[in-house]
């Protein structure tokens, strides 16, 4: 496994969690890492994504609530999710990209109780 993404887990809503995506070993140079999501049902959507040149992008469903960020001393990628809603209720991938190819992590569930 080359993304092993972890810290989903059942949270109630308004509540936090944070996922953690690390790479087992360099896929790609530089690469563009982010978070997607589906849920059940639904098409895998971007949620956050940190672009090789540093600029972040947020889905508009959780701007002002999650954030993207990057450890280079664990090398992961990190999403910290706030204020969460039962429509955040999904599994959670990470990806890394060049922008010809792709590496997914195998999914972090996320469930949001009402």
């Amino acid at each position: 496994v080359q993304l092993q993404a972890s810290g989903g887990g059942l949270v109630q809503a308004g509540g936090s969690l944070r996922l953690s995506c690390a790479a087992s070993r360099t896929i790609f140079s530089n690469p563009n890492m982010g978070w997607y999501r589906q849920a059940p049902g639904k098409q895998r959507e971007l949620v956050a994504e940190l672009t090789r040149g540093g600029t972040t992008n947020y889905a508009d469903s959780v701007k002002g609530r999650f954030t993207i960020s990057r450890d280079n001393a664990k090398n992961t990628i990190d999403l910290q999710m706030n204020s969460l809603k039962p429509e955040d209720t999904a599994v959670y991938y990470c990806k890394h990209s060049n922008g010809f190819l792709a590496a997914w992590g195998q999914g972090t569930q996320v469930t949001v109780s009402s």
